[in-house]
């Protein structure tokens, strides 16, 4: 996956991201009071090809002028049915209220009702306000049975299936 909206460069997450994709969760996490959990919630950022690349799921930087400046990925997922989870969706507060969120969040969206998925969770946090108000602005129901520590909030949403056009 690779393509541009306005001045950035969304594509798939490669080796040599390890470390700007962890260095932007953790700014942003610190920046609303949460922790940094490099060997828990984290996790996952440093060990991507293991958490969502081998079991189907996607992990995407957001570059600007070469740099990372965000994050967005999603894996499949016990709960639920058919289920992926949205997560790591981070943008630095440099690139924010430009509608990349909501262009982020349509993409992932988008990818994850070609490969036939059901529903799409996503946990979060009520600081990180501006996540929740994407998340809700965008059909996302509450849900219930939050999985990760610093996270209080469950939102769930069902996609609806169309039938592709045959070509």
């Amino acid at each position: 996956m690779k393509q541009n909206y306005q001045e950035f460069v969304i594509r798939d997450w490669q080796k040599s991201d390890r470390d700007g994709a962890a260095e932007v969760i953790r700014q942003v996490l610190e920046e609303y009071g949460l922790p940094w959990q490099p060997n828990l919630a984290d996790r996952d950022v440093i060990e991507v090809e293991s958490t969502y690349l081998e079991m189907g799921g996607e992990f995407w930087v957001v570059e600007q002028q070469g740099e990372i400046v965000g994050t967005a990925a999603y894996q499949p997922i016990a709960r639920g049915q058919n289920a992926v989870e949205i997560r790591k969706m981070y943008l630095l507060p440099t690139v924010r209220g430009r509608g990349l969120g909501v262009y982020l969040l349509e993409q992932l969206e988008q990818t994850i009702a070609i490969k036939d998925y059901q529903e799409i969770w996503i946990e979060t946090a009520t600081v990180l306000k501006e996540a929740v108000r994407l998340y809700e602005l965008n059909n996302y129901k509450p849900a219930s049975g939050v999985e990760t520590a610093r996270c209080d909030l469950v939102y769930l949403k069902r996609l609806q299936h169309h039938q592709p056009n045959k070509k």
